[in-house]
């Protein structure tokens, strides 16, 4: 498989678990906030154990359902897809 994906996936997941821990900072200090959408499309994008684990170290977001739904589902998705890549390519 591509090493570029490898490096891909890395970057876009320590943006990602980034952009959680200072979407809560932002929060706790009254600060203008990042988009919910722009913290799920960190997981839709290939983010999505970055967003989980900032979900969980930072407890961010961990009421919103949206957010339980959608990033554990594309922490699945993209399991499978480098499964796949892995594995059949």
């Amino acid at each position: 498989m591509n090493i570029t994906i490898w490096y891909y996936l890395l970057i876009i997941n320590i943006l990602a678990f980034g952009a959680y821990g200072i979407d809560k900072w932002k929060a706790k200090y009254k600060k203008w906030r990042i988009p919910e959408s722009t913290l799920l499309g960190f997981a839709v994008l290939g983010g999505a154990l970055g967003c989980f684990l900032g979900m969980q170290i930072f407890r961010h977001k961990t009421q919103h359902t949206s957010f339980r739904i959608i990033v554990p589902l594309c922490l699945v998705l993209w399991i499978g897809i480098l499964a796949y890549l892995i594995f059949f390519q």
